[in-house]
């Protein structure tokens, strides 16, 4: 049986692929940083906005998803620690955060030439 914390974060994973997936242009983590930084010195401020929430809200997607194959790390049993499953999630956490990384790092991109370019960066903590 699941639990209420875990159905929760299914919804809320749930909702902010919605969103990403509805969006005209969403977060690519394997796109260039030099062509970033390129796009975001033409974008306007309403665009770098935009970008920097969807990039956001990627990231915040990304760190639901860490959480989850760290509660699946922490729950293993001490004696299958060195098992098959345990080295997959630990390959699969290697992978999330590097991942994340790579988001983060794009993020960081835009919501530094908004905040260059005097737009509103209120509620784009990460």
């Amino acid at each position: 049986m699941k639990t209420t914390k875990e159905i929760s974060f299914y919804i809320l994973f749930a909702v902010c692929v919605t969103g990403l997936l509805g969006c005209g242009k969403k977060a690519d983590e394997s796109k260039p940083v030099s062509e970033v930084k390129a796009e975001a010195e033409k974008m306007s401020v309403k665009d770098l906005r935009a970008m920097a929430v969807t990039y956001r809200d990627a990231v915040l997607a990304k760190k639901g998803e860490v959480e989850k194959v760290a509660k699946k790390l922490a729950d293993i049993p001490a004696a299958q620690k060195l098992g098959d499953e345990a080295k997959r999630l630990k390959a699969d956490m290697d992978n999330l955060n590097n991942s994340l990384s790579a988001l983060k790092e794009r993020f960081q991109i835009y919501y530094d030439k908004l905040k260059e370019k005097g737009g509103d960066v209120s509620g784009l903590e990460i």
